[in-house]
């Protein structure tokens, strides 16, 4: 795979990042990508329970061979432990993919997501300063754009949070660009949109309606199923995420990462999960839930043009490999709660 930067930004080369999330959807990829490319990964994850640890285990051992990579188990809001880290190893750059994620849980611990999301982000934004590290890739939602006018973009507004996930995820940003000001820091932020693929979040809609076919169980679908969402897929969001680190950016950036505004109907998912799998998905229809998002459609021209970055996997090939992977899988998922 090659990386062709933007004139405005730097390269560099086998370097020693570290990875916040490590063990989880996107961070497995993304260290696995990274070591690939011959980057020194040491990787952070505390295994919490906000979904099944088992599966968490499961991605972090699919890690273990790799020689470049170390897994510590551990917080990012421990301000001793990461003075511990960035005293050990000379980190070169640090990706955050670490965060309490989810719009419905949030509503509910709104105190556990902005100690995560946004003080977390500050202890580790603290240890850089402290130790002399000054770039950071910093994971953010498209959950940031409800009630905007599609296809998102970067420059809009986004100062209106219906969750507070959302809000947790604005206020990181918000002290990333503090810090790129006040401190010289390359911050960009990653505006994710709807990942998807093997061994994904448990609390997210693709694997709740994978494991529901599969289990002969009916959907439990918020809304009537007409809203849409801009899929992408784990492997391309993680490619986009290496982009990033390696192109170092000067300044502070925020980045939409999405399938380019090809939406997909909630409907069509299940629709299309069902014939690979061979099911016959049951659907309850429940009421909406205020702060989810109707429709998601991302801009991506800025990741195109900063980080030669454009989704290469195909909703059709994404949705095939999601099915597939469940299906290969019952012995880990069969017993798992979600």
């Amino acid at each position: 795979m090659e990386f062709s930067p933007s004139n405005t930004t730097k390269t560099f080369s086998m370097s020693t990042i570290l990875l916040t999330g490590a063990a989880g959807f996107i961070g497995t990829e993304t260290a696995r990508l990274l070591t690939e490319r011959g980057h020194t990964v040491i990787g952070l994850d505390n295994f919490n329970d906000y979904y099944a640890p088992e599966l968490k285990r499961y991605r972090a051992n699919s890690l273990k061979p790799i020689s470049n990579f170390q897994l510590i188990e551990g917080d990012i809001r421990d301000g001793k432990l990461l003075d511990t880290l960035f005293q050990q190893y000379n980190f070169d750059a640090v990706i955050n993919l670490a965060a309490m994620a989810g719009v419905r849980y949030s509503i509910e611990q709104p105190l556990l997501y902005t100690d995560v999301n946004a003080t977390g982000f500050l202890q580790l934004l603290e240890a850089m300063r402290k130790h002399g590290v000054t770039q950071i890739v910093q994971a953010s939602t498209s959950s940031l754009y409800a009630g905007l006018p599609m296809p998102f973009k970067e420059e809009l507004d986004v100062r209106t949070p219906i969750s507070p996930y959302a809000a947790s995820k604005l206020g990181a940003e918000a002290m990333g660009y503090t810090y790129s000001k006040l401190h010289g820091f390359n911050v960009t932020v990653l505006r994710y949109f709807t990942v998807y693929g093997p061994a994904g979040r448990p609390d997210m809609a693709p694997y709740r309606f994978t494991e529901w076919c599969l289990r002969n169980t009916p959907i439990q679908l918020f809304g009537d199923g007409t809203q849409s969402r801009d899929f992408t897929y784990v492997t391309d969001i993680a490619a986009g995420t290496v982009k990033a680190v390696e192109c170092d950016l000067d300044g502070f950036h925020i980045i939409n990462l999405g399938g380019g505004g090809n939406r997909t109907t909630i409907l069509e998912f299940i629709e299309t999960i069902g014939e690979l799998s061979g099911s016959h998905p049951k659907i309850d229809f429940l009421p909406v839930v205020q702060a989810d998002m109707q429709h998601t459609s991302a801009s991506i021209e800025k990741a195109h043009t900063l980080l030669d970055w454009t989704p290469k996997v195909s909703i059709d090939e994404g949705m095939e490999k999601l099915v597939r992977w469940h299906m290969d899988h019952r012995d880990l998922l069969s017993g798992l709660n979600f």
